[in-house]
């Protein structure tokens, strides 16, 4: 951000304690352009919408995903110690925690100038950090610009009606002047590395749906307990939870974020998953233009991949499972990898600390590939129950028309950060309401 003008309100973010953010988060929806038609909140603003600023964007999308350094991982399991837990997918941390590392989210964003990506869950570390464990801010937020790419022109297209959004968000998402944030997870991925975790600790899937074990897992009786089991539909299940804590607290950092740049907004799940990403089967509502499939076993579309940005460990970016599990061991043994010793890190000694892991070898993968192979050629997708490509929460930030809240709410709905914003981060422009 050496470039840039840094605005007062910059410094006022930085002293904002996490105490008051925490307890001053709300969510506020109501913006400069906004308009409620009816109803005891009926209200039109008098002010244009006003998009945020370049500074503030990169801002709510570094709370949002932005790279923290290189992550701590997991040091110790008791069955098979005293190698190091083998379980991350990526050796840099970010805003969000991970299970187990897995880190398989990528992070969209769209406002009125277009839709972006945020590539950089494989990215090493942003910046150093300095004795006290503190970080430069202006370096992550540099970092992250450069792992910024535009893919469309013009705000995400999607109509706000229902049923591509819920019908109390009509009014207020995806507005002009607002920018939404929409962190995507890979849970084919996911998954994947679930069945490595599983195998790791004694564990093999079993098909609870169809009432039988996988054909072919006894021949891996020397590696693995083949009565050790969990069902199909428990991964799945397990999974998607975890994805979706991953995805929530990224928008919840992003909330916080908010509340100490004083800008308006909230995390929300209400509009259409699908037709944001791109299944809406409606040619003039692409969302993000991922591909997806339907089949007469599925009950909705499956979204697998958006190409050359964020494509699934699965068919059809991949010719079979296997190639998709050996492409899960490339991420996490391969150059770059949380367990290749070149690696850099943390830790005094690091390339000690990243060989000490156990590799995948030959027959752990094959294990891993017949199961993963099993459900995609049963159900004709992989997952067997949840879609390849998964998300739900959305962060929208934008500007507060102060007038609204002053006119319809005691004092003390929004903060001093909010009241302020105008003339700390616009000096040149009013503070509406104020």
């Amino acid at each position: 951000m050496k470039n840039q003008s840094i605005p007062p309100g910059f410094h006022d973010m930085m002293d904002f304690s996490l105490v008051e953010a925490l307890l001053g988060r709300r969510s506020r929806r109501f913006f400069l352009g906004a308009e409620i038609p009816d109803g005891v909140f009926a209200y039109e603003s008098k002010h244009e919408p006003l998009p945020l600023s370049e500074l503030e964007k990169l801002l709510v999308v570094t709370a949002c995903g932005g790279n923290t350094g290189w992550h701590n991982m997991i040091y110790r399991a008791q069955r098979y110690a005293p190698h190091l837990s083998n379980y991350a997918g990526a050796a840099g941390g970010r805003t969000f925690p991970s299970a187990a590392g897995f880190h398989t989210s990528m992070t969209f964003f769209t406002d009125d100038e277009g839709v972006y990506v945020l590539d950089n869950r494989n990215a090493p570390a942003a910046a150093d950090r300095t004795e006290d464990g503190s970080l430069d801010l202006n370096k992550v937020v540099d970092a992250l610009r450069k792992d910024v790419r535009k893919l469309q022109e013009g705000r995400l297209r999607l109509p706000a009606e229902v049923p591509f959004v819920e019908a109390h968000n009509t009014w207020v998402a995806n507005k002009p002047g607002t920018l939404v944030v929409i962190p995507v997870a890979d849970l084919a991925q996911h998954v994947l590395l679930g069945l490595c975790y599983m195998l790791q600790n004694g564990l093999v899937l079993t098909d609870d749906i169809n009432k039988r074990a996988i054909p072919g897992m006894e021949q891996f009786r020397d590696i693995v307990d083949v009565n050790n089991n969990w069902n199909i539909t428990f991964l799945d299940q397990i999974s998607m939870a975890e994805v979706t804590a991953e995805l929530s607290t990224s928008c919840y950092a992003g909330a916080l974020m908010l509340q100490a740049m004083g800008l308006g907004g909230w995390m929300f799940d209400g509009m259409d998953l699908f037709s944001v990403l791109g299944a809406s089967g409606r040619p003039e509502v692409p969302g993000l233009g991922f591909r997806y499939d339907t089949d007469p076993r599925w009950p909705y579309p499956n979204p697998t991949g958006l190409k050359g940005v964020m494509e699934a460990f699965c068919p059809p970016h991949y010719p079979d499972m296997r190639a998709a599990v050996d492409a899960v061991c490339e991420r996490k043994f391969g150059k770059g990898g949380p367990f290749h010793e070149n690696t850099p890190g943390n830790w005094k000694e690091s390339p000690k600390v990243r060989k000490a892991a156990q590799v995948h070898d030959a027959r752990f993968r094959e294990c891993v590939a017949l199961q993963a192979q099993y459900v995609y050629d049963t159900f004709g997708k992989f997952p067997a129950t949840v879609p390849s490509v998964f998300l739900l929460m959305y962060l929208q930030a934008h500007h507060l028309d102060l007038e609204f809240y002053d006119a319809f709410y005691q004092p003390g709905a929004y903060l001093s950060t909010h009241a302020a914003h105008m003339t700390r981060w616009h000096a040149q422009r009013p503070a509406p309401g104020v």
